[in-house]
Protein backbone atom coordinates (compact mmCIF):
# COMPACT_ATOMS: atom_id res chain seq x y z
CA UNK A 1 0.00 0.00 0.00
CA UNK A 2 1.32 3.16 -1.01
CA UNK A 3 2.02 6.22 1.55
CA UNK A 4 -0.02 8.89 1.29
CA UNK A 5 0.63 12.00 -0.91
CA UNK A 6 1.28 14.70 1.75
CA UNK A 7 3.61 11.74 2.75
CA UNK A 8 5.35 11.80 -0.44
CA UNK A 9 5.80 15.19 -0.62
CA UNK A 10 6.75 15.61 3.00
CA UNK A 11 9.41 12.48 2.92
CA UNK A 12 12.57 14.07 4.36
CA UNK A 13 14.25 14.48 0.26
CA UNK A 14 12.20 16.32 -1.14
CA UNK A 15 12.39 18.78 2.35
CA UNK A 16 15.64 18.87 2.25
CA UNK A 17 15.14 19.71 -1.41
CA UNK A 18 13.06 22.63 -0.70
CA UNK A 19 15.64 24.24 1.50
CA UNK A 20 19.16 23.98 -1.03
CA UNK A 21 16.37 25.29 -3.64
CA UNK A 22 15.73 28.45 -1.61
CA UNK A 23 19.11 28.78 -0.04
CA UNK A 24 20.36 29.23 -3.89
CA UNK A 25 17.63 31.89 -4.36
CA UNK A 26 18.95 33.77 -1.60
CA UNK A 27 22.00 33.78 -2.32
CA UNK A 28 21.67 34.47 -5.96
CA UNK A 29 19.54 37.78 -4.36
CA UNK A 30 21.83 40.37 -5.58
CA UNK A 31 23.14 43.04 -3.06
CA UNK A 32 22.19 46.46 -2.52
CA UNK A 33 24.20 48.58 -5.42
CA UNK A 34 25.94 50.17 -2.48
CA UNK A 35 27.44 47.31 -0.73
CA UNK A 36 30.96 48.72 -0.88
CA UNK A 37 32.96 47.26 2.46
CA UNK A 38 34.76 49.96 3.48
CA UNK A 39 33.84 54.04 3.32
CA UNK A 40 35.35 56.94 1.98
CA UNK A 41 35.45 59.11 5.00
CA UNK A 42 37.26 62.50 4.21
CA UNK A 43 39.29 63.88 1.28
CA UNK A 44 41.88 66.33 0.96
CA UNK A 45 40.98 68.62 -0.88
CA UNK A 46 37.24 68.35 0.24
CA UNK A 47 34.46 67.35 -2.41
CA UNK A 48 33.59 70.39 -4.05
CA UNK A 49 36.17 72.56 -2.84
CA UNK A 50 37.86 75.64 -4.51
CA UNK A 51 41.24 75.56 -3.38
CA UNK A 52 43.93 78.94 -4.22
CA UNK A 53 47.26 76.63 -4.64
CA UNK A 54 47.05 73.38 -6.60
CA UNK A 55 47.68 70.85 -4.04
CA UNK A 56 50.81 68.50 -4.41
CA UNK A 57 48.82 65.52 -3.46
CA UNK A 58 44.97 64.07 -2.90
CA UNK A 59 44.58 62.78 0.27
CA UNK A 60 41.37 59.86 0.25
CA UNK A 61 40.96 58.25 3.93
CA UNK A 62 39.14 55.06 4.15
CA UNK A 63 37.23 53.23 7.41
CA UNK A 64 39.60 50.39 6.55
CA UNK A 65 42.85 49.82 4.75
CA UNK A 66 42.18 49.52 0.94
CA UNK A 67 44.61 48.55 -1.66
CA UNK A 68 45.08 50.17 -4.91
CA UNK A 69 43.89 48.75 -8.43
CA UNK A 70 46.36 49.25 -11.26
CA UNK A 71 45.34 52.39 -13.67
CA UNK A 72 41.62 52.89 -11.57
CA UNK A 73 42.91 55.69 -9.75
CA UNK A 74 43.56 59.09 -11.64
CA UNK A 75 42.59 62.37 -11.71
CA UNK A 76 41.27 63.84 -14.47
CA UNK A 77 41.79 67.75 -15.00
CA UNK A 78 40.25 70.65 -16.66
CA UNK A 79 41.15 69.79 -20.27
CA UNK A 80 40.54 66.08 -19.74
CA UNK A 81 43.72 65.16 -19.68
CA UNK A 82 45.42 62.84 -16.99
CA UNK A 83 46.89 65.32 -14.50
CA UNK A 84 47.93 62.62 -11.99
CA UNK A 85 51.77 62.31 -11.21
CA UNK A 86 53.55 58.71 -11.18
CA UNK A 87 51.33 55.68 -8.97
CA UNK A 88 49.15 55.93 -6.03
CA UNK A 89 50.42 55.13 -2.71
CA UNK A 90 48.78 53.67 -0.42
CA UNK A 91 49.51 53.67 3.95
CA UNK A 92 46.76 51.46 5.16
CA UNK A 93 43.49 53.46 5.48
CA UNK A 94 44.98 56.62 3.25
CA UNK A 95 45.35 56.70 -0.89
CA UNK A 96 47.41 59.86 -1.86
CA UNK A 97 47.60 60.45 -5.59
CA UNK A 98 50.24 62.95 -6.64
CA UNK A 99 49.24 65.77 -8.82
CA UNK A 100 51.56 67.29 -11.53
CA UNK A 101 53.49 70.36 -11.17
CA UNK A 102 51.57 73.68 -12.77
CA UNK A 103 48.30 72.20 -12.27
CA UNK A 104 46.13 74.67 -14.55
CA UNK A 105 42.67 76.59 -12.92
CA UNK A 106 39.51 75.18 -13.32
CA UNK A 107 37.59 71.33 -12.04
CA UNK A 108 39.44 68.35 -11.32
CA UNK A 109 38.04 64.96 -11.17
CA UNK A 110 38.97 62.12 -8.79
CA UNK A 111 37.91 58.66 -9.80
CA UNK A 112 39.30 55.50 -7.88
CA UNK A 113 38.99 51.99 -7.41
CA UNK A 114 40.52 50.44 -4.61
CA UNK A 115 40.19 47.01 -2.91
CA UNK A 116 39.13 46.87 0.79
CA UNK A 117 40.53 44.86 3.61
CA UNK A 118 38.00 42.01 2.92
CA UNK A 119 38.22 41.49 -0.63
CA UNK A 120 35.74 43.50 -1.70
CA UNK A 121 36.34 46.53 -4.47
CA UNK A 122 34.92 49.58 -3.96
CA UNK A 123 34.82 52.17 -6.46
CA UNK A 124 33.77 56.20 -6.85
CA UNK A 125 34.69 59.97 -7.20
CA UNK A 126 34.69 63.48 -6.35
CA UNK A 127 35.67 66.80 -8.04
CA UNK A 128 37.52 70.00 -6.53
CA UNK A 129 38.65 73.05 -8.26
CA UNK A 130 41.95 75.17 -8.32
CA UNK A 131 41.06 79.14 -8.38
CA UNK A 132 37.36 78.58 -9.69
CA UNK A 133 35.61 75.88 -10.71
CA UNK A 134 35.24 75.23 -14.95
CA UNK A 135 33.27 72.95 -16.83
CA UNK A 136 33.30 70.04 -16.45
CA UNK A 137 36.12 67.57 -17.62
CA UNK A 138 35.04 64.83 -20.26
CA UNK A 139 35.23 61.23 -18.45
CA UNK A 140 33.23 58.02 -18.79
CA UNK A 141 31.10 57.36 -16.24
CA UNK A 142 31.84 54.52 -14.12
CA UNK A 143 29.69 51.06 -14.61
CA UNK A 144 28.86 48.99 -11.56
CA UNK A 145 30.02 45.97 -10.64
CA UNK A 146 28.81 43.04 -13.41
CA UNK A 147 26.21 41.06 -11.79
CA UNK A 148 26.64 38.08 -13.59
CA UNK A 149 30.30 37.59 -12.22
CA UNK A 150 28.78 38.55 -8.25
CA UNK A 151 26.00 36.07 -8.52
CA UNK A 152 28.70 33.44 -9.78
CA UNK A 153 30.64 34.51 -6.57
CA UNK A 154 27.49 34.25 -4.72
CA UNK A 155 26.89 30.65 -5.53
CA UNK A 156 30.71 29.67 -5.42
CA UNK A 157 30.83 30.91 -1.80
CA UNK A 158 27.06 29.05 -0.98
CA UNK A 159 28.81 25.79 -2.32
CA UNK A 160 31.92 26.51 -0.05
CA UNK A 161 30.21 26.34 2.44
CA UNK A 162 28.20 23.67 1.60
CA UNK A 163 31.35 21.45 1.54
CA UNK A 164 32.35 22.60 4.40
CA UNK A 165 29.50 21.26 6.18
CA UNK A 166 29.75 17.86 4.53
CA UNK A 167 33.35 17.94 5.13
CA UNK A 168 32.74 18.30 9.01
CA UNK A 169 29.75 16.14 9.08
CA UNK A 170 31.75 13.28 7.91
CA UNK A 171 34.63 13.68 9.81
CA UNK A 172 32.37 14.52 13.15
CA UNK A 173 30.34 11.91 12.74
CA UNK A 174 33.60 9.31 12.91
CA UNK A 175 34.75 11.07 16.01
CA UNK A 176 31.68 10.80 17.83
CA UNK A 177 32.27 6.76 17.61
CA UNK A 178 30.38 5.62 14.17
CA UNK A 179 28.31 2.35 14.95
CA UNK A 180 30.28 -0.52 14.21
CA UNK A 181 27.62 -2.41 12.57
CA UNK A 182 27.36 -0.32 9.51
CA UNK A 183 30.46 0.50 7.10
CA UNK A 184 32.27 3.82 7.25
CA UNK A 185 31.95 4.33 3.68
CA UNK A 186 29.00 6.47 4.10
CA UNK A 187 30.64 9.50 6.66
CA UNK A 188 34.21 8.91 4.65
CA UNK A 189 32.45 9.77 1.19
CA UNK A 190 30.80 12.39 2.58
CA UNK A 191 33.83 13.68 3.72
CA UNK A 192 35.22 13.81 0.56
CA UNK A 193 32.42 15.53 -1.62
CA UNK A 194 33.01 17.77 1.11
CA UNK A 195 36.25 18.46 0.03
CA UNK A 196 35.92 18.25 -3.58
CA UNK A 197 33.18 21.20 -2.82
CA UNK A 198 35.45 23.14 -0.91
CA UNK A 199 38.28 23.31 -3.58
CA UNK A 200 35.98 23.40 -6.66
CA UNK A 201 34.41 26.95 -5.42
CA UNK A 202 38.35 28.27 -4.32
CA UNK A 203 39.74 27.99 -7.48
CA UNK A 204 36.22 29.77 -9.25
CA UNK A 205 36.59 31.98 -6.77
CA UNK A 206 40.16 33.37 -7.61
CA UNK A 207 39.59 33.13 -11.44
CA UNK A 208 36.03 35.06 -10.97
CA UNK A 209 37.70 37.94 -7.98
CA UNK A 210 39.44 39.15 -11.20
CA UNK A 211 36.92 40.92 -13.69
CA UNK A 212 35.01 41.55 -10.28
CA UNK A 213 37.88 43.88 -8.29
CA UNK A 214 38.50 45.46 -11.95
CA UNK A 215 34.88 46.16 -12.72
CA UNK A 216 34.69 44.20 -15.70
CA UNK A 217 32.40 40.63 -17.01
CA UNK A 218 33.89 37.32 -17.98
CA UNK A 219 34.45 38.26 -20.97
CA UNK A 220 37.05 40.45 -20.14
CA UNK A 221 39.00 38.25 -18.16
CA UNK A 222 42.48 37.73 -18.12
CA UNK A 223 45.71 35.39 -17.28
CA UNK A 224 47.72 38.37 -16.20
CA UNK A 225 44.60 39.94 -14.00
CA UNK A 226 44.41 36.13 -12.78
CA UNK A 227 48.02 36.05 -11.47
CA UNK A 228 47.13 39.37 -10.13
CA UNK A 229 44.83 37.87 -7.55
CA UNK A 230 46.65 34.92 -6.83
CA UNK A 231 49.42 37.32 -5.94
CA UNK A 232 47.35 39.45 -3.25
CA UNK A 233 46.40 38.33 0.40
CA UNK A 234 42.59 37.10 -0.86
CA UNK A 235 45.19 34.81 -3.15
CA UNK A 236 47.19 33.72 -0.49
CA UNK A 237 44.21 32.61 1.46
CA UNK A 238 42.45 30.53 -1.16
CA UNK A 239 45.58 28.94 -2.52
CA UNK A 240 46.75 27.72 1.39
CA UNK A 241 42.92 26.45 1.92
CA UNK A 242 44.09 24.34 -1.47
CA UNK A 243 47.33 23.06 -0.20
CA UNK A 244 45.65 22.58 3.14
CA UNK A 245 42.67 20.06 1.54
CA UNK A 246 45.32 18.40 -0.33
CA UNK A 247 46.82 17.82 2.62
CA UNK A 248 43.75 16.33 4.39
CA UNK A 249 43.13 13.71 2.13
CA UNK A 250 45.71 11.17 2.83
CA UNK A 251 44.70 11.27 6.33
CA UNK A 252 41.42 11.35 5.68
CA UNK A 253 41.65 8.24 4.18
CA UNK A 254 42.89 6.27 7.00
CA UNK A 255 40.29 7.90 9.35
CA UNK A 256 37.66 6.35 6.82
CA UNK A 257 39.50 3.33 7.12
CA UNK A 258 39.34 3.41 11.29
CA UNK A 259 43.01 3.01 11.13
CA UNK A 260 44.24 6.73 12.18
CA UNK A 261 46.99 6.91 14.65
CA UNK A 262 47.15 9.42 17.18
CA UNK A 263 49.51 11.19 15.37
CA UNK A 264 47.15 11.15 12.24
CA UNK A 265 44.37 12.78 14.63
CA UNK A 266 46.43 15.09 15.28
CA UNK A 267 47.84 16.55 12.12
CA UNK A 268 44.36 15.98 11.14
CA UNK A 269 42.99 18.74 13.41
CA UNK A 270 45.92 21.30 12.93
CA UNK A 271 45.43 21.26 9.21
CA UNK A 272 41.79 21.67 9.93
CA UNK A 273 42.07 24.57 11.61
CA UNK A 274 44.49 26.30 9.55
CA UNK A 275 42.22 25.50 6.60
CA UNK A 276 39.34 27.21 8.41
CA UNK A 277 41.69 30.13 9.26
CA UNK A 278 41.76 30.59 5.48
CA UNK A 279 38.02 32.02 5.46
CA UNK A 280 38.13 35.04 7.65
CA UNK A 281 41.22 36.03 6.47
CA UNK A 282 39.85 36.87 3.17
CA UNK A 283 36.41 38.07 4.58
CA UNK A 284 34.74 40.33 6.62
CA UNK A 285 37.19 40.30 9.98
CA UNK A 286 40.38 40.93 8.16
CA UNK A 287 38.79 44.51 7.73
CA UNK A 288 37.39 44.41 11.33
CA UNK A 289 38.74 46.92 13.93
CA UNK A 290 39.73 43.71 16.13
CA UNK A 291 41.07 41.55 13.38
CA UNK A 292 42.65 38.90 14.92
CA UNK A 293 39.64 38.61 17.93
CA UNK A 294 37.47 38.52 14.73
CA UNK A 295 39.38 35.71 13.10
CA UNK A 296 39.59 33.23 16.15
CA UNK A 297 35.52 34.36 17.09
CA UNK A 298 35.02 33.38 12.76
CA UNK A 299 36.98 30.27 12.83
CA UNK A 300 35.11 29.04 16.14
CA UNK A 301 31.34 30.05 14.46
CA UNK A 302 32.49 28.14 11.31
CA UNK A 303 33.53 24.90 12.84
CA UNK A 304 30.47 25.31 15.00
CA UNK A 305 27.96 25.33 12.47
CA UNK A 306 29.53 22.78 10.15
CA UNK A 307 30.18 20.57 12.95
CA UNK A 308 26.65 20.75 13.72
CA UNK A 309 24.91 20.75 10.42
CA UNK A 310 27.43 18.23 9.28
CA UNK A 311 26.05 16.17 11.37
CA UNK A 312 22.25 16.56 10.48
CA UNK A 313 23.06 15.66 7.26
CA UNK A 314 24.24 12.49 8.58
CA UNK A 315 21.67 11.56 10.47
CA UNK A 316 19.08 12.45 7.97
CA UNK A 317 21.31 10.78 4.66
CA UNK A 318 22.67 8.12 6.38
CA UNK A 319 21.44 7.00 9.96
CA UNK A 320 17.45 7.37 9.68
CA UNK A 321 16.69 5.86 6.77
CA UNK A 322 14.63 2.53 7.42
CA UNK A 323 17.50 0.16 6.24
CA UNK A 324 20.11 1.62 8.79
CA UNK A 325 17.43 2.02 11.87
CA UNK A 326 16.57 -1.81 11.18
CA UNK A 327 20.18 -2.63 11.86
CA UNK A 328 20.92 -0.21 14.29
CA UNK A 329 18.04 -0.53 17.04
CA UNK A 330 20.20 -1.24 19.98
CA UNK A 331 23.22 0.94 18.39
CA UNK A 332 21.23 4.15 17.26
CA UNK A 333 19.94 5.69 20.74
CA UNK A 334 23.29 5.78 22.15
CA UNK A 335 24.88 7.15 19.23
CA UNK A 336 21.89 10.19 19.19
CA UNK A 337 22.80 10.44 23.19
CA UNK A 338 26.51 11.33 22.29
CA UNK A 339 25.66 12.94 18.73
CA UNK A 340 23.02 15.50 21.22
CA UNK A 341 25.79 16.35 23.35
CA UNK A 342 27.99 17.25 20.53
CA UNK A 343 25.17 19.37 18.96
CA UNK A 344 24.67 21.44 22.23
CA UNK A 345 28.33 21.94 22.91
CA UNK A 346 28.30 23.40 18.76
CA UNK A 347 25.39 25.03 19.33
CA UNK A 348 27.00 26.85 22.58
CA UNK A 349 29.76 27.93 20.87
CA UNK A 350 27.73 29.21 17.80
CA UNK A 351 25.40 31.69 19.71
CA UNK A 352 28.46 32.99 21.70
CA UNK A 353 30.51 33.39 18.80
CA UNK A 354 28.20 34.86 16.74
CA UNK A 355 27.19 37.44 19.42
CA UNK A 356 30.56 38.87 19.64
CA UNK A 357 30.74 38.91 16.21
CA UNK A 358 27.52 41.19 15.75
CA UNK A 359 28.73 43.59 18.42
CA UNK A 360 32.18 44.26 16.41
CA UNK A 361 29.97 44.15 12.87
CA UNK A 362 26.44 45.75 13.82
CA UNK A 363 28.16 47.72 17.26
CA UNK A 364 24.70 49.86 17.80
CA UNK A 365 20.79 48.04 18.94
CA UNK A 366 19.67 50.48 16.07
CA UNK A 367 21.88 49.70 13.37
CA UNK A 368 20.60 46.15 14.31
CA UNK A 369 17.10 47.18 13.20
CA UNK A 370 17.71 49.85 10.50
CA UNK A 371 20.79 48.36 8.62
CA UNK A 372 20.71 45.54 5.66
CA UNK A 373 23.53 43.85 7.93
CA UNK A 374 21.79 43.96 10.81
CA UNK A 375 18.63 42.99 9.18
CA UNK A 376 20.41 39.78 7.82
CA UNK A 377 22.15 39.07 11.33
CA UNK A 378 18.57 38.91 12.75
CA UNK A 379 17.71 36.55 10.10
CA UNK A 380 20.15 34.33 10.79
CA UNK A 381 19.38 34.49 14.37
CA UNK A 382 15.71 33.85 13.44
CA UNK A 383 16.43 30.75 11.51
CA UNK A 384 18.92 29.44 13.76
CA UNK A 385 16.29 29.97 16.54
CA UNK A 386 14.02 27.47 14.52
CA UNK A 387 15.79 25.23 13.87
CA UNK A 388 16.58 24.65 17.51
CA UNK A 389 12.88 24.08 18.19
CA UNK A 390 13.00 21.51 15.61
CA UNK A 391 16.02 20.02 17.27
CA UNK A 392 14.36 20.05 20.35
CA UNK A 393 10.83 17.84 19.28
CA UNK A 394 13.63 15.66 17.73
CA UNK A 395 15.79 15.36 20.78
CA UNK A 396 12.08 14.16 22.79
CA UNK A 397 11.70 12.23 19.77
CA UNK A 398 14.37 10.18 20.03
CA UNK A 399 14.86 9.60 23.63
CA UNK A 400 11.39 8.45 23.87
CA UNK A 401 12.56 5.64 21.11
CA UNK A 402 11.23 1.84 21.32
CA UNK A 403 13.40 -0.23 23.24
CA UNK A 404 14.33 -3.39 21.41
CA UNK A 405 12.35 -6.33 22.04
CA UNK A 406 13.66 -9.84 23.84
CA UNK A 407 17.19 -10.66 23.64
CA UNK A 408 18.41 -7.51 21.94
CA UNK A 409 15.59 -8.21 18.88
CA UNK A 410 14.33 -5.05 16.77
CA UNK A 411 11.04 -3.70 18.00
CA UNK A 412 7.93 -4.84 15.89
CA UNK A 413 7.09 -3.01 12.85
CA UNK A 414 4.36 -0.75 12.70
CA UNK A 415 1.31 -1.30 11.38
CA UNK A 416 1.52 -0.87 7.08
CA UNK A 417 1.03 2.43 6.75
CA UNK A 418 1.20 3.82 9.61
CA UNK A 419 3.74 7.05 10.14
CA UNK A 420 6.98 5.43 12.63
CA UNK A 421 8.27 7.07 14.94
CA UNK A 422 12.01 7.06 13.20
CA UNK A 423 9.85 8.18 10.15
CA UNK A 424 9.19 11.44 12.03
CA UNK A 425 12.53 11.84 13.23
CA UNK A 426 14.05 12.01 9.94
CA UNK A 427 11.21 14.47 9.00
CA UNK A 428 12.28 16.52 11.74
CA UNK A 429 16.05 16.46 10.89
CA UNK A 430 14.99 17.09 7.58
CA UNK A 431 13.39 20.28 8.62
CA UNK A 432 16.44 21.22 10.01
CA UNK A 433 18.34 20.64 7.28
CA UNK A 434 16.17 22.62 4.84
CA UNK A 435 16.77 25.20 7.27
CA UNK A 436 20.29 25.05 7.38
CA UNK A 437 20.30 25.76 3.81
CA UNK A 438 18.69 28.27 4.36
CA UNK A 439 20.93 29.69 6.94
CA UNK A 440 23.92 28.98 4.54
CA UNK A 441 22.29 31.20 1.70
CA UNK A 442 21.41 33.88 4.54
CA UNK A 443 25.72 33.84 5.30
CA UNK A 444 26.91 33.90 1.81
CA UNK A 445 24.35 37.10 1.07
CA UNK A 446 26.46 38.51 4.36
CA UNK A 447 29.45 38.33 3.19
CA UNK A 448 28.68 41.00 -0.05
CA UNK A 449 27.09 43.17 2.15
CA UNK A 450 28.80 45.96 3.90
CA UNK A 451 29.04 45.71 7.83
CA UNK A 452 26.96 48.22 9.62
CA UNK A 453 29.76 49.96 11.40
CA UNK A 454 30.89 50.70 8.09
CA UNK A 455 27.74 51.56 6.88
CA UNK A 456 27.58 54.16 9.89
CA UNK A 457 31.31 55.26 9.90
CA UNK A 458 30.16 56.11 5.95
CA UNK A 459 26.70 57.94 6.80
CA UNK A 460 28.64 59.82 9.22
CA UNK A 461 31.50 61.02 7.25
CA UNK A 462 28.82 62.04 4.41
CA UNK A 463 26.11 63.65 6.77
CA UNK A 464 27.03 67.68 5.86
CA UNK A 465 26.85 69.65 9.43
CA UNK A 466 23.35 71.79 9.05
CA UNK A 467 22.77 70.76 5.29
CA UNK A 468 19.43 70.98 3.48
CA UNK A 469 18.36 67.39 1.89
CA UNK A 470 15.28 66.50 0.16
CA UNK A 471 14.05 63.35 -2.01
CA UNK A 472 12.27 64.16 -5.24
CA UNK A 473 10.25 61.64 -7.51
CA UNK A 474 9.25 61.89 -10.91
CA UNK A 475 8.41 59.01 -13.33
CA UNK A 476 11.40 58.95 -15.17
CA UNK A 477 14.19 59.26 -11.88
CA UNK A 478 14.17 60.08 -8.15
CA UNK A 479 16.55 62.56 -7.52
CA UNK A 480 18.51 62.88 -4.24
CA UNK A 481 19.53 66.46 -3.03
CA UNK A 482 22.20 68.19 -0.21
CA UNK A 483 22.46 72.12 -0.19
CA UNK A 484 25.75 72.53 2.04
CA UNK A 485 25.10 74.51 4.52
CA UNK A 486 22.08 76.09 3.54
CA UNK A 487 23.34 79.65 4.59
CA UNK A 488 23.84 82.84 3.15
CA UNK A 489 27.31 82.86 1.34
CA UNK A 490 28.85 79.92 -0.20
CA UNK A 491 26.83 76.58 -0.95
CA UNK A 492 27.68 72.95 -2.36
CA UNK A 493 24.87 71.35 -3.97
CA UNK A 494 24.82 67.41 -4.20
CA UNK A 495 22.94 65.46 -6.53
CA UNK A 496 22.53 61.79 -6.68
CA UNK A 497 20.26 60.02 -9.15
CA UNK A 498 18.18 56.77 -9.35
CA UNK A 499 15.63 54.66 -10.75
CA UNK A 500 12.34 54.58 -9.43
CA UNK A 501 13.31 51.04 -8.44
CA UNK A 502 16.24 52.88 -6.53
CA UNK A 503 19.74 51.45 -8.92
CA UNK A 504 21.53 54.31 -9.55
CA UNK A 505 20.98 55.92 -12.98
CA UNK A 506 23.43 57.20 -15.24
CA UNK A 507 22.54 61.07 -16.37
CA UNK A 508 23.56 62.27 -19.82
CA UNK A 509 23.04 66.55 -18.63
CA UNK A 510 22.35 67.83 -15.71
CA UNK A 511 21.18 71.38 -15.52
CA UNK A 512 20.39 73.13 -11.66
CA UNK A 513 19.13 76.53 -11.22
CA UNK A 514 18.57 78.94 -8.41
CA UNK A 515 15.72 81.93 -7.92
CA UNK A 516 14.71 83.86 -4.43
CA UNK A 517 11.09 85.20 -6.27
CA UNK A 518 10.60 87.02 -2.87
CA UNK A 519 13.35 89.32 -3.18
CA UNK A 520 12.77 89.78 -7.19
CA UNK A 521 16.41 87.47 -7.87
CA UNK A 522 15.42 85.74 -11.37
CA UNK A 523 17.30 82.14 -11.62
CA UNK A 524 20.34 81.82 -12.13
CA UNK A 525 22.28 78.82 -13.37
CA UNK A 526 24.21 76.76 -10.73
CA UNK A 527 27.47 75.06 -12.39
CA UNK A 528 27.39 71.46 -11.35
CA UNK A 529 30.39 68.71 -12.53
CA UNK A 530 29.26 65.39 -12.84
CA UNK A 531 31.75 63.04 -11.11
CA UNK A 532 30.04 59.35 -11.64
CA UNK A 533 27.13 58.83 -14.06
CA UNK A 534 24.54 59.12 -11.02
CA UNK A 535 26.36 61.68 -9.27
CA UNK A 536 27.14 65.54 -9.92
CA UNK A 537 27.89 68.39 -7.51
CA UNK A 538 28.24 72.28 -7.97
CA UNK A 539 28.61 75.48 -6.07
CA UNK A 540 26.91 78.74 -5.83
CA UNK A 541 26.92 82.36 -3.79
CA UNK A 542 23.97 83.13 -2.23
CA UNK A 543 23.37 86.31 -1.59
CA UNK A 544 20.19 86.62 0.44
CA UNK A 545 18.35 84.72 2.94
CA UNK A 546 15.16 83.36 2.23
CA UNK A 547 13.30 80.17 0.66
CA UNK A 548 15.36 79.98 -2.94
CA UNK A 549 13.30 77.55 -5.44
CA UNK A 550 15.88 75.36 -7.07
CA UNK A 551 15.14 73.42 -10.38
CA UNK A 552 16.35 70.13 -11.22
CA UNK A 553 16.33 68.87 -15.13
CA UNK A 554 17.85 65.69 -15.90
CA UNK A 555 18.39 64.30 -19.36
CA UNK A 556 18.58 60.74 -19.11
CA UNK A 557 17.72 59.63 -22.83
CA UNK A 558 18.24 61.53 -26.11
CA UNK A 559 14.49 61.95 -25.72
CA UNK A 560 14.09 61.36 -21.64
CA UNK A 561 14.38 64.70 -19.65
CA UNK A 562 12.56 66.21 -16.95
CA UNK A 563 12.45 68.72 -14.16
CA UNK A 564 11.85 68.71 -10.70
CA UNK A 565 11.91 71.68 -8.06
CA UNK A 566 11.78 72.04 -4.52
CA UNK A 567 12.09 75.14 -1.88
CA UNK A 568 15.34 75.63 0.23
CA UNK A 569 15.17 77.66 3.47
CA UNK A 570 18.45 79.83 3.23
CA UNK A 571 19.58 81.68 7.04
Amino acid sequence: MSAPLTQRWFAPGWIVLLGVITGIVLALAPASPAAAHAALLRTSPGQGAVVEVPPEQVVLTFSEPVEAVADQVRIIGPNGARADRGGARVSGERLRIPLRSGAPRGTYLVSFRVISADGHPVSGGFSFSVGAPSAAPAQEAQDGDDPVVVTLLAVMRYAGYAGLVALLGGLGALAVGWPARLSRRGPGRLATGGIVLVAAPAVAEVVLQAPYLLGGGLSDLRGSDVLSVVDSRYGYAHLARLALLAAAVPLLRRVSRGTPTKRDQGLLAGVGVAALLTWPLSGHPAGSPLPWLSVLLDVAHLAAASVWLGGLLVLVGLLLRRSAREALAEALPPWLRTWSKVAMGAVAVLALAGVAQAVIEVRTLDALVTSRYGLLVLAKAGLLAAILAAASFARRLARGAPSPGPAGAPAPDPPPGAPTRGGALRRLVAVELTLAAVVLAVTAVLTQTTPARTDAAANAAAQPTGSRQAELSHKLYTLRIEIDPARVGDNQVRLYAATPGGKPLKVLEWKVTAALPSAGIAAVDVPVVAVTGDHATGRIGLPKAGRWVFRFTLRISEIDQATVKTTVRVR
